[in-house]
């Protein structure tokens, strides 16, 4: 299941009172498995804050949402042929996703509670945001180091109207070192080897007779090589454009070669030297903005809460897993349980959602209940 709901409750006379009513409430037809979802004594501020904070911490959790998938989804392309074992590789703090949040613990070293909640936001807010910008230098520098790769490596195959010659020609196919004859290297298509071989000695003068020879072929094309003096090379090109015989720029140069090919074996080093480092970058990465993000919601819980229930703070905040198929039930049961929250509603029903607006709980979201809510979506692969 990778949906969850997140939703707090004002304490009764105690929070536990709270959690056996909700727990009791949702057993029955098994509408839900609960976990209790601990948050600590936060600084709460004045309600100026908490109403200017609401809004604030509404954008922040797009954010770092937005990040977490992105590194997921980087992860998934930088996997490639693995994309499979993605799933296992998303971790939060050493465990998988469901376990973390149904487990969560405040991590008290890196959002010291002494803090006000402004300031924690703060925290968070830098340090997703470097990690978004590391993210975006270190895809670039893979991506196009990986894009080199992709074309040099099509250039070896494909059409011989565009793919390297290099690897198909052997030295004893040119003419080299003379002083006035020079080898050219001519595709014709498949059709017309018969016209080639009839007719190529007559495209221009002084071509060296018998001189042709099919050195490879393709499905559509073959490569051909043809002597001649120098002198016509730029007649004969553009007679055989004419004649649908295309000539290839192609120099036979034995260090040249040996470069390209040198060329691709680095990339290929290269791609793998930087496929472990930027997998495990992203891997931890990932698990520090999941773990953020699931922070930024705790602030949001605590935030509406107090907003909603006013002081001193007491409520019980809870990870409800929902049954798929109950998921409507389950709602109505939150909705009997909770109804006494909403006072407008019971007075004025049409001015719940302007009664949330105005107390700054929650800021135009699409969907309002007499109690905290909010859904979390865990399944990182099926967006990426």
């Amino acid at each position: 299941m990778s949906e969850y709901w997140l939703i707090s409750a004002p304490g009764d006379k105690t929070c536990q009172q709270t959690w056996d009513t909700l727990n009791n409430a949702t057993k029955s037809g098994n509408l839900s498995v609960n976990y209790k979802f601990p948050i600590p004594d936060l600084k709460v501020g004045t309600l100026d804050q908490l109403v200017g904070l609401s809004d604030d911490l509404g954008k922040l959790d797009t954010f770092v949402e937005g990040v977490t998938r992105k590194v997921a989804q980087y992860l998934g392309e930088v996997l490639e042929d693995q994309r499979d074992k993605l799933h296992e590789n998303l971790m939060a703090n050493n465990s998988d996703l469901p376990t973390y949040l149904t487990r969560f613990q405040w991590d008290m070293a890196k959002y010291p509670i002494k803090q006000s909640l402004r300031n924690i936001a703060d925290i968070i807010s830098k340090q997703v945001g470097q990690i978004d910008a590391d993210l975006k230098v270190k895809s670039s520098a893979y991506n196009a180091l990986k894009g080199n790769l992709q074309n040099l490596e099509k250039k070896q195959t494909g059409s011989l109207l565009t793919r390297n010659l290099a690897d198909l020609v052997k030295k004893e196919h040119f003419i080299l070192d003379s002083e006035y004859l020079t080898t050219l290297l001519v595709i014709v298509p498949k059709s017309m080897f018969n016209d080639w071989n009839a007719n190529y000695e007559k495209i221009t003068n002084m071509i060296v007779p018998r001189s042709t020879q099919l050195i490879h072929q393709d499905n559509d094309y073959g490569l051909f090589s043809v002597t001649l003096f120098k002198k016509v090379v730029d007649e004969f090109k553009l007679h055989a454009r004419e004649r649908k015989f295309i000539v290839r720029e192609f120099s036979y140069n034995e260090a040249d070669l040996a470069a390209g090919k040198n060329e691709i074996t680095k990339l290929v080093t290269d791609k793998k030297k930087q496929f472990g480092p930027l997998v495990r970058w992203l891997k931890v990465n990932f698990s520090e903005c999941f773990c953020a993000w699931i922070h930024v919601k705790a602030l949001r819980v605590f935030v509406e809460s107090v907003l909603r229930y006013g002081l001193p703070v007491n409520f019980q905040a809870v990870v409800m897993v929902p049954a798929r198929k109950s998921m409507k039930k389950l709602r109505d049961v939150l909705q009997q349980l909770y109804a006494h929250l909403d006072h407008s509603a019971q007075t004025h029903g049409q001015n719940a959602q302007d009664t949330a607006e105005l107390a700054g709980l929650g800021f135009g979201q699409s969907e309002y209940f007499p109690y905290v809510f909010y859904k979390i979506n865990i399944d990182m692969v099926e967006k990426a």
